[in-house]
């Protein structure tokens, strides 16, 4: 994603933080209450789809070490592809920012990432526009 559209999962003041960017219009935050703890974590994002059709909203769920620490309502979400030369980045935001937290220059991780998974339940593909898994091929492609 970037600045007209995205999302983001990150660590902002020691916590962690979600941003939903709906097109550039506007933004939702969920973060977790409390700082991470120092050491290394296991952190996740779940978005529940609510509704059937297209733009439709949710529930964000935010885990640490398998505990949710947070959870927030996305009011609606784009039904098209976020952009077309901004897919996916890992550990450092490298085009227009989804979120206002950070800039565009000197927001990498600084510790380790060891791993990321990306999975969409297969009930939810249905009636998309965009196949998911064609989706995810192309993020990865500009990597």
């Amino acid at each position: 994603g970037a600045n007209i559209g995205g999302w983001s999962l990150y660590a902002h003041e020691g916590k962690l933080k979600y941003c939903y960017n709906y097109g550039g219009f506007g933004n939702t935050f969920v973060t977790s209450k409390e700082k991470l703890s120092p050491g290394q974590h296991q952190v996740r994002m779940e978005f529940a789809y609510e509704g059937e059709g297209l733009g439709k909203g949710g529930t964000v769920s935010l885990f640490v070490d398998g505990d949710e620490v947070a959870q927030g309502k996305v009011e609606a979400t784009l039904s098209n592809i976020f952009s077309a030369d901004d897919g996916l980045d890992v550990g450092e935001d490298s085009g227009a920012p989804v979120s206002p937290d950070y800039g565009p220059v000197g927001n990498h991780f600084n510790g380790e990432v060891k791993g990321v998974q990306l999975s969409i339940a297969e009930d939810e593909n249905e009636g998309q526009v965009v196949d998911p898994k064609d989706a995810v091929r192309a993020m990865f492609g500009r990597q």
